[in-house]
């Protein structure tokens, strides 16, 4: 099933605690990504900045928090070169989600599974239906 999300209104900035350089960014979007859509999007977002200049207290893991990407050590002069940077890795990411067909985690095909099951020959008992 694919997997798309948006930016849906302006971001939001908060001071950080005393010592820390830049802000925290707070983006609101469409829902709450599953793991697999944030990790793609912290990895599409580093590699849209490498090589950028006044990226160094950025924190690019685990940005993705509920329905909002958080970004924290944000610095004034980096605000726009981010925002393009951050588009872009949003709409890759929703790009390279919905190619992807979802894998079921599980260790062998359902079908080897229920094989197993009936190779156990326990029978259901009397009245219960097969399978129940």
């Amino acid at each position: 099933m694919a997997e798309r999300h948006t930016i849906v209104s302006e971001a939001r900035g908060e001071p950080l605690p005393s010592g820390r350089v830049g802000v925290r960014l707070l983006v609101p979007l469409s829902g709450s990504p599953s793991g697999r859509w944030s990790r793609d999007l912290s990895a599409r977002l580093t590699t849209e900045l490498t090589g950028q200049s006044a990226v160094g207290y950025l924190r690019l893991n685990d940005i993705v928090q509920g329905d909002h990407i958080v970004l924290e050590g944000v610095e004034e002069r980096e605000a726009s070169n981010l925002a393009d940077a951050l588009h872009r890795a949003v709409d890759a990411t929703n790009n390279a989600c919905a190619d992807r067909v979802e894998q079921p985690n599980e260790n062998m095909p359902r079908d080897t599974a229920a094989a197993i099951a009936q190779r156990i020959g326990v029978d259901a008992p009397p009245g219960v239906p097969p399978g129940s």
